[in-house]
C-alpha cells in the first residue's frame, strides 16, 4: 500500500525551502503522457540561499549526503509549486544526481544517498527508490549537489 507523500512531509516535520526561480531558458517541471520530468535542483536553504562547496575540498562525503538530502527537499518544493500534490506521483523513476567534487573524490553514491534516502522516507521503499547515477562533475555557483528526476504518475480517472 502506498502512503500519502503530502502527510508524510508534516509527520517527518520535513521544511520546504522555497522553489527556486529558473536560472535560465528552461521548465521546472514538465508531464509527458504519465511521467513527471523535473529539472535539476540545487540545495536551497530555508532562508532561499543555496548551499556551496566542492566534496573532497570544502566538503567532507556527510556533508554532501545532507547537501543532497537538501536537494531532495528543493525537489518536492518544486514539484508542489509548479504541479502540486505530491499524492499524484506513483514513484521515482530514474534519478540523475551530479556531485561537484575534485578529481579524486570516488565517494559520489554515498553523497547522492542523502536525496534517495529522502524519497524513500516521503514515497516509501518501494516507490521512493529508482534507478540511479551518481557522478562527478563541476557545477554552476559551485554547489555541491544537483539532481534531475523522473516520476511516474497515478493514471488520471
Amino acid at each position: 500500500m502506498s502512503q500519502n507523500p503530502d502527510l508524510k512531509i508534516i509527520e517527518l516535520g520535513l521544511e520546504l525551502p522555497p522553489a527556486p526561480k529558473p536560472g535560465g531558458v528552461y521548465k521546472p517541471v514538465l508531464v509527458v503522457e504519465k511521467f513527471l520530468y523535473v529539472s535539476g535542483q540545487g540545495p536551497v536553504r530555508s532562508d532561499g540561499t543555496l548551499m556551496s562547496g566542492t566534496l573532497g575540498q570544502d566538503l567532507d562525503t556527510e556533508e554532501g549526503r545532507l547537501a543532497a538530502r537538501q536537494v531532495g527537499l528543493t525537489m518536492l518544493s518544486t514539484i508542489k509549486e509548479h504541479f502540486g500534490e505530491l499524492n499524484k506521483i506513483r514513484r521515482i523513476v530514474k534519478v540523475l544526481g551530479m556531485v561537484n567534487s575534485t578529481p579524486d573524490f570516488e565517494k559520489h553514491p554515498a553523497v547522492i544517498n542523502g536525496f534517495s534516502e529522502l524519497m524513500a522516507d516521503v514515497f516509501g521503499k518501494e516507490n521512493g527508490i529508482g534507478v540511479r547515477s551518481a557522478v562527478g562533475m563541476i557545477l554552476p555557483s559551485n554547489i555541491p549537489v544537483e539532481v534531475e528526476a523522473m516520476f511516474e504518475l497515478y493514471d488520471k480517472k
